[in-house]
């Protein structure tokens, strides 16, 4: 009987993999699945992966859409990521923030924390000149190659840089930063102007500011950007006066977390 009581939690720690394997495999590259797809990706049995998938239809987190015969992602993951969501200080001091900026600029303006080595998108508003197709909400980016990225890594030192993310990266554009020398030289002067610039680093024909928030202890914690297409970013002109408003903005977010220190 005792292995059997010991073999109950592990199976169901099984059961609970197998689930999230199966929610990770709808992506922003394959937002719809298929019970075949699921099946090869994930390496498990068809009817392993019919049942599972019928419990999470039932539960909300999977849809079905009949005509197609596809799954997506169901409304109780949206729930669930407006719980992490709502709960987020720097969510709840920033949306508002950034939302009026973006409606004033007419252009993008995110927030993002760092997750790991990458960044994670907690806020996203387009302007009338920065135009998307979806949201960035949830999504992940690298931080060597985009200025929210730049902004939080001004903590960290040589040695730290180099341990999350080592010395060389991936190329994006012939812009982009791919050694760790370079890329601390440019944290260098992030911290000098209290701005990251991005231009054509991750994607050709945009460019991006980025500015630090900080929490009550002075550590960055998050940062915020401007970014649009080089022709309504137009940096060359206006590079000053966004980088103005942008600290400005990023700045008030800081104090509402409790920061007081901006003239330190």
């Amino acid at each position: 009987m005792a292995k059997v009581a010991e073999r109950e939690p592990m199976q169901g720690a099984q059961s609970i993999d197998r689930a999230l394997s199966l929610l990770s495999a709808f992506t922003p590259q394959h937002p719809q699945q298929r019970i075949a797809d699921l099946v090869a990706g994930s390496g498990l049995g068809q009817s392993t992966v019919s049942r599972m998938v019928g419990a999470m239809l039932s539960l909300g987190f999977l849809s079905h859409d009949p005509r197609s015969g596809l799954y997506s992602l169901g409304p109780e993951v949206v729930n669930l990521a407006a719980v992490v969501l709502n709960q987020s200080p720097v969510h709840h001091q920033a949306r508002q923030v950034a939302q009026d900026l973006a409606a004033e600029l007419g252009l993008g303006v995110n927030v993002a924390e760092r997750s790991g080595d990458r960044l994670f998108y907690l806020c996203n508003f387009e302007g009338k000149q920065a135009p998307r197709a979806s949201t960035l909400i949830g999504r992940g980016g690298p931080l060597h190659a985009t200025a929210l990225g730049k902004s939080l890594l001004l903590d960290h030192d040589a040695a730290d840089v180099e341990t999350l993310l080592g010395a060389e990266y991936p190329r994006y554009t012939n812009s982009t930063i791919t050694s760790l020398s370079d890329l601390l030289a440019e944290l260098d002067l992030v911290r000098g102007r209290g701005y990251a610039v991005e231009h054509e680093e991750l994607a050709l024909r945009r460019a991006c500011l980025a500015a630090p928030i900080r929490d009550r202890s002075g550590t960055v914690v998050a940062a915020m950007s401007v970014s649009g297409p080089l022709s309504a970013m137009n940096l060359l002109e206006n590079e000053d006066h966004l980088a103005m408003l942008l600290i400005e903005q990023a700045d008030r977010i800081s104090v509402g977390l409790g920061f007081t220190a901006l003239t330190a």
